[in-house]
This record gives C-alpha cells, structure tokens and sequence, in this order.
C-alpha cells in the first residue's frame, strides 16, 4: 500500500497502530522514508484502507503490474523553492532583530528610536515566511483536530507561539512608548520563522532520501519494455507487455529488449544480460534455451514462448524484492518509531503544563 499525509515517525507509528488493530493484520510496517505500508494477514483492503483514513490519512492499494512509485521531482523543486524564498526573508529579518538590536548594524534612518516600526517589519517579515510554509500549519492543526498530533502539530505549535506572544509585545509596546526599547527585546518574530526555515532544511534531505530510492527502483522497470509483439491468428500484433500470459508467442528483433520470460523456439541470436547478471559478454541463445524479461537482443531474430506472466518475471521479482527491501525496516527503527509515537504528545503536555504554571504564578 502507498500511505499519503504522514510527516513524521509519529504519523507512521499511528499508521501502524491502526492497521495492527484491524482483525486478520498479523503483522503491518509502515516506512515513512517510502510512504509505503507492508501488511501481513487475511484482513481484506477495506478493512485496511477504512483503518487507514479513520486515523487520518490517505491510502491507495496495490497494484499487481508493478509497483508504484511515485515521482518526488516535484516535492523537491517546491521545497528548495519554499527553502530560497524562506532563508531570503529570514536573513533580512535576522538582520534587523539580531543585527540591529544585538551588535548595532545599520538600518535606515527612518528606523531610528522608531521601535513601533521595526516591530511592524519584524511582523510582516515573519508573517510572509509563515505563508510560504503555511502546509506546516495546515498538516499539524489538522492532525491536532483529530487528535493525532505529529511534528508537524510541534512546529505549528512553536512557530505560532512565538508569533503571538511578539504580536502582544508589539501591542504593549503601543501602549507604554517610555519602554518601547525593553519590548523590543521581547519580540521573538525570528524564531518563529527561523523554526520553519530549518525544518524546510530537513525536509528536503528526506525528500531527497525518497528520490535516491524511488529512483534505484524506477531504473529496474525502465529495463522492461513496455510493448511485446505477439502473433495472434498468425498476424503480428503489438500489444503491453503487462498483457502477456504464459504460451503467448512473441518475437524480437535485433536491438528489441526481451519483454517476458519465456523459451527461445525459432532462431538463433546473442542476448545481454548484463543489466540483470552483470555478464557483459552476450550469450548465445538457440531453439529451446531459455530468455528473461529485461534482456537485449543484440544480434538475431528469434521467436519466443511465454512462460510466466508479466507480474511473475525475473525482473518483476527483482523489482518486488528491491521495493519491499525498501519499506521494511530493522528492528532499532521500530523501536524508534514507537518512541516517536508518544514523543509529540509528551512534549505537548509538558508545554500545556508548564503554560498552565506559568500563568498561576504570574
């Protein structure tokens, strides 16, 4: 299964706490890095897509072809989009706060003992990295409201934090303007947007992870061709390969790639096998030897027979072992993600506690 909405080891240790419950699941593992889920048991797919959306996320089935891996190019280029626009803003902003308050940087003229209007620009500079990375807020109060919070709900949490108690500063400040220069050093509108810059850091070194092995599994199937030319009623007929089913008749020319496992039983040729065996000496194939899917014919015409279905292959099972490797995880990264599964709501209790002690105190 592809699970879709997770961000965090919290989300996919909820992921797989929801599907273990489900009746008939013997054994789930959720692989945040993939966003796939390996589910073991009799339980059907709606039990484990229904147990899935109840605890907040997406799911889409299996598919028997192939597995499905999905395109992270887009994620990356948003991200380092959302990352320049980010740092450009923070930088600017850290300049004023930290620059001018701390070490005396200049700033124009208008900013002089003007403290209302560098709260203003602190404001507005903080805000706008808020928006660029509004998905933050989107994804962690949505999983706050369901009451499965992630990290994303801590960092919404903390950001917007920040945010609000500058926003209340800024507003005392209006109101007492003789220690207009003490507020000023309870503005905390940099920390609010440095903590989103940063996790857009991390991010992007995840979604560059996914890419890494979305990419090592997109090379095995770009090895199988994606039409076979079969003889039907003594015709040649060109069909997907994924249509292919044991005791088809398929041919392949020079230069064609061999779209299925299956029997040489006219011709003589050379195949290289070097993608799939590491050979890289072609090797001869004649009248009952035996071909597999992904290979390359190099020099002959030859005709074949099917033997296995296009989701059986050689080169399918590769593929399947390579993807299900890749959503498996060891032992230390259950326990981890088991960790991670209470971690969120620990610290969020810890800082509803200590806000709650804050405000009896004072």
């Amino acid at each position: 299964y592809t699970v879709t909405g997770m961000s965090c080891a919290a989300c996919s240790a909820r992921v797989e706490k929801a599907v273990s419950a489900v009746d008939g699941v013997s054994s789930c593992n959720v692989n945040l890095l993939t966003n796939t889920m390996l589910v073991d048991g009799t339980a059907t797919d709606d039990a484990v897509v229904a147990a899935v959306t109840n605890a907040g996320y997406g799911v889409t089935l299996p598919k028997k072809e192939k597995p499905a891996v999905k395109s992270i190019d887009d994620d990356i280029k948003s991200l380092v989009a959302r990352l320049v626009w980010s740092l450009s803003f923070v930088l600017l902003l850290m300049y004023i706060s930290m620059g001018h308050t701390m070490w005396g940087w200049r700033l124009p003229v208008f900013f002089n003992e003007n403290y209302i209007a560098l709260g203003i620009v602190q404001l507005l500079l903080s805000a706008i990295v808020m928006i660029i990375n509004q998905k933050f807020f989107i994804s962690g109060f949505k999983a706050l409201i369901k009451k499965a919070p992630n990290m994303d709900s801590l960092v919404a949490l903390g950001s917007g934090a920040a945010f609000v108690y500058s926003v209340y500063a800024l507003f005392l400040m209006t109101t007492d303007l003789k220690h207009a220069h003490h507020y000023l050093h309870e503005f905390y509108f940099e920390s609010a947007a440095m903590i989103l810059a940063l996790i857009t850091v991390g991010k992007l070194l995840e979604a560059r992870s996914k890419g890494k092995t979305a990419d090592a599994i997109k090379t095995l199937m770009d090895l199988a061709p994606k039409t076979a030319t079969v003889i039907r009623d003594g015709k040649e007929v060109v069909i997907p390969a994924n249509e292919l089913v044991p005791y088809d008749i398929f041919i392949v020319r020079p230069g064609e790639s061999i779209p299925a496992d299956g029997l040489v039983i006219e011709g003589t040729t050379s195949i290289d096998e070097s993608a799939l065996t590491g050979e890289s000496m072609p090797v001869d194939k004649k009248s009952g030897d035996k071909v597999t899917g992904g290979t390359v014919n190099r020099l002959g015409f030859v005709k074949c027979k099917t033997t296995k279905a296009a989701e059986d292959t050689t080169l399918a099972q590769i593929i399947k072992l390579v993807s299900d490797t890749a959503a498996s995880k060891a032992p230390v990264s259950k326990a981890a993600d088991k960790v991670s599964g209470v971690f969120v709501p620990v610290v969020i209790s810890i800082a509803v506690i200590t806000v709650l002690i804050w405000l009896l105190v004072t």
